[in-house]
């Protein structure tokens, strides 16, 4: 589990730093003298790279999810069979007793 969170806090920090990284080569182009079309081309570039990048992110986050998700499904089936077993083993341990006891 603390792996799980562990890889959480560092695809929050690649996103947060893939974003400054975006927000400063935006700033970049910004002042950096161009004409209005070539800078109108460099940005349309930039956001369209950005949007791909924070689409692909936001597909492995999902993917993470989803599986840290079934994992944690396949575990409480896990504990409830295993539950379930011993409470029907205590049962019949107590079904025998108490026909031990009517006997003796």
């Amino acid at each position: 589990m603390a792996d799980e969170a562990n890889g959480s806090r560092v695809g929050t920090v690649f996103l947060a730093f893939v974003a400054g990284a975006a927000v400063g080569a935006g700033l970049t182009l910004l002042v950096t003298p161009k004409s209005g079309e070539a800078m109108r081309g460099s940005l349309k570039d930039l956001t369209g790279d950005t949007v791909d990048k924070i689409k692909e992110y936001a597909v492995e986050a999902q993917e993470k999810i989803m599986g840290t998700f079934e994992q944690g499904r396949e575990l409480i089936l896990d504990r409830k069979n295993i539950l379930a077993s011993a409470l029907d083993a205590g049962k019949e341990a107590m079904a025998a007793e108490r026909e031990r006891l009517k006997q003796g």
